[in-house]
């Protein structure tokens, strides 16, 4: 409770940035105390605001994508929490498929950071992502929503977005990640995520094994229904997404791509239900459709072109999973992927430019990466994010070398050279992946979203294709 607090009420969106961003210093703690005391503080906006809370170890981002266009697409006003960002911070609280206003954002993180300063004497200091929270909710309730999509950062049970009580709850899957927060087993990370179930929900999953019977323990226990929604069937899939096969909808398009989009598509279509059951919104099968195919999830399979005209795969993949979802989707679409000029044929070897920080199973993630038959001959370029999770670029290429022998690995610190050097590393198309850290980082220098241009004297990745 001695460490220092960073000055108050900031005036600018830089100031606000800074205020908020510096309280990642006091790492992860994890609770309810202080994100409780902030929110009331103002006004307790999250009691107000009805929809659904979803945790899971992969797919939340893509099950909201999901469900949140099917919601616009019925008409819906819908609260999204994008985690992490990739370009601007601004993307981790988005209304109406629209980022928060610089000014909203500073006006209320001042607001916030004052309230937090009052308590910290009692409960500590607030951490970055109780700061963010508090920020959401207010922000939700102040822009008169129709319903939220929530997020929960890490774990479930002590996550700073399990105070609120929307009416579902959504667990997608549980595999084997945080383990030094969330406990070394399928287990206990298990339990700690079906804890956001809260008596009077509804609940939805598509997780399996041991984890599913414990959710199963847990909603039975406080007489929760639990929908179990199995991976829709797969009928097609493709350069801009896959066709499953849902119950009562038969054969729909879904724009992301990915097999396995197709467990997501079939959680989201569940979490419609559920929330047209507790009477929170009600989405008929045409706005389901329409959203489906239109949904988006940048920086998760996300194709963008390249400056030379090459296509980029931008995927975040950062624990064993991930990669796997990541190289069975490359190897489905590299007959697809254009690279650059005449050489850049669906025979010339792809180019990967990796990440990774470093509390995660690196080997794992890169063994699952590297089965991909589209690697084959790949040139792999690793680097090492400005973060201090980072894993330094030659520990990274030790394991690509382990993993991959016959490709050409090269370690590179910092984004922007190894991303030039990526770039002139040979004439294929180029995966970006590892950390959505280095997907935000090159995202931010190939693609200019007017949405995501911060005010002028903003810190961060230049925007722009390639900007110096």
């Amino acid at each position: 409770m001695s460490d220092p607090v960073p000055p108050s009420r900031p005036r600018t969106y830089a100031e606000a940035l800074e205020a908020i961003e510096v309280r990642g210093r006091f790492g992860i703690r994890l609770g309810l105390g202080r994100v409780r005391a902030i929110l009331r503080g103002m006004g307790d906006p999250h009691l107000g605001i009805r929809g659904a809370l979803v945790a899971g170890t992969n797919g939340k981002g893509s099950v909201i994508a999901l469900a949140a266009s099917a919601l616009r697409a019925a008409g819906y006003r819908v609260g999204e929490t994008p985690k992490p960002h990739l370009v601007s911070y601004r993307e981790r609280i988005v209304v109406d498929g629209h980022p928060i206003a610089p000014d909203d954002f500073t006006r209320l993180v001042g607001e916030a950071v004052a309230i937090a300063d009052r308590v910290s004497p009692r409960l500590g200091p607030a951490t970055e992502f109780e700061l963010l929270t508090a920020v959401m909710f207010r922000h939700f309730a102040d822009t008169a929503l129709d319903l939220a999509l929530v997020e929960v950062g890490l774990g479930g049970r002590l996550d700073a977005t399990n105070v609120w009580d929307g009416g579902v709850t959504v667990l997608t899957n549980v595999g084997l990640d945080h383990t030094d927060r969330l406990g070394p087993t399928i287990g206990h990370i298990a339990r700690e995520k079906a804890a956001i179930v809260k008596r009077g929900d509804l609940a939805v999953t598509g997780a399996r094994g041991e984890a599913l019977a414990i959710l199963r323990r847990r909603c039975a226990r406080l007489g929760v229904p639990l929908t179990v929604a199995p991976p829709a069937r797969l009928l097609g899939s493709g350069r801009d997404g896959l066709v499953v096969d849902l119950p009562r909808l038969g054969p729909v398009t879904v724009g992301l791509r990915g097999r396995h989009q197709a467990a997501n598509a079939a959680v989201a279509d569940a979490m419609l239900d559920a929330l047209e059951a507790a009477g929170i919104a009600a989405v008929p099968p045409e706005a389901r459709r329409e959203g489906y195919a239109t949904a988006r999830w940048p920086g998760r399979l996300e194709l963008v072109t390249g400056p030379d005209g090459r296509e980029v795969l931008l995927d975040g993949a950062h624990n064993p999973d991930g990669a796997s979802a990541l190289a069975a989707a490359l190897d489905d679409l590299r007959p697809h992927l254009a690279g650059a000029g005449s050489g850049g044929g669906p025979d010339a070897p792809v180019i990967v430019l990796w990440a990774s920080m470093a509390d995660k199973d690196v080997g794992a993630v890169v063994r699952a990466a590297a089965a991909a038959r589209s690697l084959a001959g790949a040139r792999v370029v690793c680097t090492s994010l400005d973060l201090p999770r980072a894993l330094p670029a030659g520990d990274l290429a030790a394991a690509w070398r382990a993993a991959l022998p016959e490709a050409d690995v090269r370690a590179v610190d910092g984004v922007p050279e190894a991303l030039r050097l990526a770039l002139a590393a040979g004439a294929g198309p180029l995966v970006v992946a590892g950390s959505l850290y280095l997907v935000g980082a090159v995202r931010g220098r190939l693609v200019d979203d007017p949405e995501l241009r911060d005010p002028p004297g903003t810190p961060g990745a230049p925007r722009g294709i390639m900007a110096p």
